[in-house]
């Protein structure tokens, strides 16, 4: 990704993340430091986070959460948060560093807890699964227009298709559908969203 993001500057962006699904510990302290050193040509360090209906041990889990944390603080860049069955813990936890932007990918949890990310001014993600999943769709029609981008988790799969950059589109559609505006405002309004959230700027990339 960060040769492509190389060959197309202002067009391709790259982040650098540490899923949960990946996480051991024998390759921690490397992929860490690998990242740590990676960053500065990157957007936003993501996804990273917690899954608990993962098998990696929750611990661990948070501990490199939190280290990851620690690195997005001190490069000033905004993380991409995994919180599957677990939305109130990486709220608190990434609230807690002080971090100042990040997005919750993929939302689909309580829309109390929702309503506190954004109140602090944090981000969701509309994806694909607004066609199949309920929770994600009652979440996306809750959140304000204000506090969404828009992605496709490439390459994610669904309905038995892996999803492409280009479902970026059908996430558009269905997300106008579902907050009753124009695909023309929502795109507009993402756009600017995704432009203040990653530090883009008319194409360029603020680095």
């Amino acid at each position: 990704t960060m040769e492509i993001a190389g060959r197309f500057p202002g067009y391709v962006f790259c982040a650098a993340g540490y899923h949960p699904w990946r996480i051991t510990k024998e390759e921690t302290e490397a992929t860490l430091a690998e990242i740590d050193r990676d960053l500065k040509d990157c957007v936003a360090l993501g996804e990273i986070g917690l899954d608990y209906k993962a098998k990696v041990k929750k611990k661990l889990q948070k501990e490199v959460f939190l280290q990851l944390l620690e690195i997005a603080a001190t490069h000033n860049k905004p993380v991409i948060v995994h919180s599957r069955y677990s939305h109130e813990t990486t709220h608190a936890m990434v609230k807690e560093r002080g971090l100042k932007k990040a997005v919750f990918h993929w939302y689909t949890g309580p829309l109390d807890i929702l309503e506190a990310i954004v109140s602090d001014g944090y981000y969701v993600s509309a994806t694909p699964a607004l066609l199949y999943n309920p929770y994600h769709s009652k979440a996306m029609a809750f959140a304000p227009l204000a506090s969404i981008v828009i992605e496709t988790d490439t390459p994610v799969t669904y309905q038995g298709l892996s999803a492409r950059p280009v479902h970026v589109r059908i996430t558009l559609r269905e997300l106008a559908r579902v907050k009753g505006v124009s695909e023309e405002e929502v795109a507009r309004e993402t756009t600017l969203n995704a432009k203040r959230l990653y530090g883009l700027d008319q194409g360029q990339v603020t680095l």
